[in-house]
């Protein structure tokens, strides 16, 4: 293995632990995977604000995510999962877990 395909596994590893704990997060808080796999809505800050005080390990992937840019702020100011993000999150849950329909 090449460093690089090595250094590429480990982010999306990272990104993969990332992903599966801000899911099991939102469903612990009322949230649907919807709220940022859909780019029209996401999280806002107050609900962000929530998340973190509710575990420590929030900031740290929310981080991560912004970082590799499987994360963002859309125009209205709200946290949702980039093309890259929702794609990872579809592999790992399935499309049918979180539809944008």
């Amino acid at each position: 293995m090449t460093p690089d395909t090595s250094a590429t596994a480990g982010m999306q590893r990272s990104l993969r632990q990332c992903l599966s704990h801000m899911a099991a997060l939102l469903y612990h808080h009322g949230h649907v995977l919807e709220s940022v796999t859909v780019p029209h809505r996401g999280l806002d800050r107050s609900a962000m604000r929530d998340l973190h005080a509710a575990s420590g390990d929030w900031s740290t992937c929310q981080r991560v995510l912004e970082r590799s840019e499987a994360a963002t702020y859309n125009e209205q100011d709200r946290f949702v999962l980039t093309a890259l993000g929702r794609e990872l999150l579809f592999d790992m849950f399935g499309q049918g877990a979180a539809d944008c329909a």
